[in-house]
């Protein structure tokens, strides 16, 4: 008998194990390429499952926005900031303004000057997905990327 409750509450709590799973619509990638001795351009690449996207770098909301930080090094500096391609722009009526977004996969770049021969580039990238029904809470991913 006690197998059998056993067995019993198994098949039932399996299916909310299964949709208390995080949903990750967004995948980060990047390397990092010399233009020549002292130049190079990171790659900052985002890949976004189904009918995900992201928001963009200019959109008015601090929420929603996407912002790239890096961490202040001697080895290199910055040139500019962090370029993207152009993004989709619609007018959302629930949130009532004007929006600019990613889907499926996008790349963003970065120049640097590398004081040294090498670097190590750590940079954080914070962004909030969205699809046609929900918004994931914002979200912030790190990684370092090493330049030879």
């Amino acid at each position: 008998m006690k197998r059998l409750l056993f067995v019993l509450i198994l098949f039932i709590s399996i299916p909310s194990f299964s949709f208390a799973q995080l949903e990750k619509p967004v995948t980060w990638s990047f390397y990092a390429k010399k233009i020549n001795k002292t130049e190079v351009l990171v790659y900052i690449k985002a890949k976004i499952a189904g009918n995900w996207h992201i928001y963009a770098q200019s959109v008015k909301s601090e929420a929603m926005r996407l912002k790239f930080s890096y961490n202040k090094s001697n080895d290199f500096s910055l040139i500019g900031k962090t370029n993207e391609p152009k993004p989709i722009k619609k007018y959302d009526p629930i949130v009532k303004m004007d929006l600019a977004y990613f889907e499926k996969e996008v790349v963003f770049t970065q120049k640097i000057i590398l004081n040294k021969s090498s670097a190590l580039v750590k940079t954080n990238v914070e962004f909030m997905a969205c699809n046609d029904k929900q918004c994931l809470p914002a979200d912030e991913v790190s990684f370092n990327i090493s330049v030879k």
